[in-house]
């Protein structure tokens, strides 16, 4: 048997409220749209990961989402320009990632980082 994908969910009764954040500001692509559901995507392939945490590092808590990019940050510009809830300003970790974390329309707590080393 082989996981072939792992997917996220989020729940909520307004579904268009993630266009200005997962679409806008994060630049992906809804690839599925079947009016109670909508599935975005980058058009990125990479492998299948799940993390089991009891904190999210440096003290912080464990976020819900994690989206690694390539512009960490111009994203980090951006959602401060657009006064988005900045919960971790954005930090070099001594594991090798730039990274802060925001808070989604939906109350989740999104980990957007980008590796500093390979």
């Amino acid at each position: 048997m082989t996981v072939l994908r792992v997917v996220s969910n989020i729940a909520t009764d307004d579904i268009t409220a993630a266009v200005n954040f997962y679409q806008d500001l994060l630049g992906m692509k809804p690839i599925m749209d079947l009016g109670w559901i909508v599935t975005y995507s980058s058009g990125e392939s990479m492998s299948t990961q799940l993390s089991i945490a009891s904190e999210g590092g440096s003290g912080t808590q464990v976020p819900d989402i994690s989206i690694e990019v390539d512009n960490v940050d111009d994203i980090y510009e951006r959602a401060n320009k657009a006064e988005m809830d900045i919960v971790y300003k954005i930090t070099n970790e001594p594991w090798g990632a730039r990274r802060f974390y925001v808070r989604d329309p939906f109350g989740k707590v999104i980990n957007i980082l980008q590796h500093t080393n390979d």
